[in-house]
C-alpha cells in the first residue's frame, strides 16, 4: 500500500509541477556499451527534481520497496553478452531494472520481465541483484542520468538523480 501511495504521490507531484499530463510522460534516455562485440543498453525515464531533492523522494521509501529507476515505462536492461555482477550471473537477455532499498543501502535488481508500467513489479519474477555502492555526486543531476561505462574487461552502470550516486560493476562472461 505504502508503495503505491507512494508512486501515486511522484506521479502527481510530476504532474502539479510540469503543468503536462502522465500521457505525455517524461523525456526517455539511453545508455549503450559494447562489450565482446555486443551491445548492452539501458533505456529509461527521465523526470526532473523541478526544486525537489533526490534524497528527498527516495528517502520516502521503505526498507524491502523498489524504485522503477526512472519514471513511466519500467528502465529496460537488454545485454548481447552474459554478465557478471558481483556473485550474479546476468544472461544475455532483456530484463527490467529495480533498486532495491535494504538497510544501509541498495540493491540493483533485474526482474524478468520488462516493458510493464514502472510500478508493476513482481519480485516472483526477480532474477536476482547485486549490492549498488552510494556516493555523492561532484555535481547535482537535475533528471534521473543512467550511464554505462568501459571498465577493463566489463563495465560499470552509473545511477544519479540529483546528488544520490548509485553504481556497480560487472564483467563479460
Amino acid at each position: 500500500m505504502r508503495r503505491v501511495l507512494f508512486s501515486l504521490w511522484i506521479m502527481s507531484s510530476l504532474i502539479a509541477s510540469s503543468g503536462t499530463a502522465c500521457a505525455q510522460g517524461n523525456p526517455r534516455g539511453t545508455a549503450k556499451l559494447a562489450l565482446k562485440g555486443q551491445s548492452v543498453s539501458v533505456e529509461y525515464g527521465r523526470p526532473s527534481l523541478k526544486g525537489r531533492t533526490a534524497q528527498g523522494l527516495l528517502g520516502q521509501l521503505g526498507q524491502g520497496e523498489v524504485w522503477r529507476l526512472g519514471a513511466d515505462k519500467s528502465t529496460t536492461f537488454t545485454t548481447g553478452v552474459d554478465l557478471v555482477f558481483g556473485g550474479l550471473t546476468v544472461p544475455k537477455g532483456e530484463y527490467s531494472l529495480w533498486a532495491l532499498k535494504e538497510a544501509g543501502g541498495w540493491k540493483l535488481v533485474f526482474n524478468k520481465q520488462h516493458g510493464q508500467w514502472g510500478t508493476e513489479h513482481d519480485a516472483a519474477q526477480d532474477l536476482g541483484g547485486t549490492p549498488l555502492k552510494e556516493s555523492k555526486g561532484a555535481k547535482p543531476e537535475e533528471m534521473v542520468t543512467i550511464s554505462l561505462a568501459k571498465e577493463g574487461d566489463g563495465g560499470a552502470i552509473t545511477i544519479q538523480w540529483g546528488e544520490t550516486v548509485l553504481s556497480a560493476s560487472f564483467k563479460a562472461k
